[in-house]
């Protein structure tokens, strides 16, 4: 028992330590990730006034034909990224820029419906991923989740009651005590019924963040992640083609090949190529089939089909979706969302904690 108690005393102050160390970063990484568990809802609501035109009883415009407008909007602006909703005839699309402006076209004409900056919640993601430090802050996060997820574990140790008959009262809030009771309740019992979850999403975290636990994943998973597959050479006439009809052609025939997307993303990845997203109906996972394409002349390079995924690339597609709660539909948002808001308590009445046992200590210096 002696032993037991030493333990705990080590395992408290590695607790408190840590906890202290990082407490704001935690308390930053849960009121974002908060935030952003319902990231599609409020960006549906945001958009709602430009996400759509009405009806009109003609065929859509071509991509080419909307980027040839578009570069008569916008002379000179460089397009990264193309959105479109592949489920609506009349939802706008969207072009990115690299002076990081954001054009809703009509679909059916090229006029411009709405021009802005990207919204807050690419803002809240950056906090959360890197706390707008770019690399810098990326390291920061990955090691403060790290350390976070050694306080889960540390703080499970130190809630487990000495004895059995103990239990009840370590999973009741005793709400009818004083502040400082109610505090150390809300830290020790709602920090035991969130840890559970909290390790998940933060395990699933730091699977974004190092490469070291994609690999451990794909050991034990008995599989790799795939690259994909490379595309074999295509011996065919060069063809004069702009910027617009390359990007045109590379998205209808994707879209012809591999039928039934809901949403298309075509962008300019760092190294130039061009990349296209097709995006499926999903429950669990991510559906999502990638296309690597060369921007000189717009010739497949490789792609990635989510038919031939094996365990490692299921688990890669699912884990975002585990991360944010998604997996489990509205009902796992909700969880998220409370569990995301008791982690980013948990620093706060641990911090009050330790306050109020300081001042506990010098009261006792004082009287003697």
């Amino acid at each position: 028992m002696k032993l037991n108690k030493k333990f705990k005393q080590a395992v408290g102050l590695i607790h408190l330590w840590l906890g202290l160390f990082t407490g704001i970063i935690v308390v930053i990484i849960g009121i974002t990730g908060c935030m952003y568990v319902f990231e599609q809802e409020i960006r549906d609501y945001l958009q709602k006034d430009y996400a759509f035109v009405p009806v009109q009883q003609r065929q859509q415009a071509g991509l080419a034909k909307l980027l040839e407008v578009f570069e008569k909007i916008a002379p000179g602006q460089k397009v990264t990224g193309i959105e479109i909703n592949n489920t609506a005839p009349n939802a706008t699309v969207s072009l990115t820029t690299s002076k990081h402006h954001v054009y809703y076209l009509n679909p059916y004409n090229g006029k411009l419906v709405k021009k802005t900056k990207p919204d807050f919640l690419v803002t809240v993601e950056d906090i959360h991923t890197s706390l707008l430090l770019g690399d810098t802050g990326k390291f920061i996060i990955r090691w403060s989740v790290v350390i976070f997820v050694i306080m889960l574990i540390s703080g499970l140790i130190l809630w487990f009651p000495g004895q059995m008959r103990l239990i009840k009262q370590a999973v009741t809030i005793k709400w009818g005590a004083s502040f400082k009771r109610v505090n150390y309740d809300l830290h020790n019992v709602l920090g035991f019924y969130a840890s559970g979850i909290l390790l998940v999403s933060a395990l699933s975290g730091l699977y974004f963040g190092f490469k070291e636990v994609k690999t451990a994943v794909s050991f034990f998973s008995g599989s790799k992640l795939t690259e994909g597959v490379k595309a074999a050479p295509v011996r065919q006439p060069v063809i004069a083609e702009t910027i617009p009809e390359h990007y045109e052609r590379i998205y209808r025939q994707a879209i012809v090949q591999y039928p039934g997307a809901v949403l298309t993303n075509l962008s300019i990845r760092k190294d130039g190529n061009l990349r296209l997203r097709l995006n499926y109906p999903a429950e669990w996972a991510r559906k999502r089939n990638t296309f690597f394409y060369s921007p000189e002349n717009g010739q497949l390079i490789r792609y990635k089909l989510y038919k031939d995924f094996n365990r490692a690339d299921w688990i890669e597609a699912g884990n975002y979706n585990l991360h944010t709660g998604q997996m489990f539909g509205l009902f796992g948002k909700i969880v998220a969302t409370i569990v995301s808001l008791i982690a980013a308590g948990l620093p706060i009445t641990g911090f009050i904690i330790w306050l109020k046992r300081g001042k506990k200590k010098k009261l006792k210096k004082q009287r003697f």
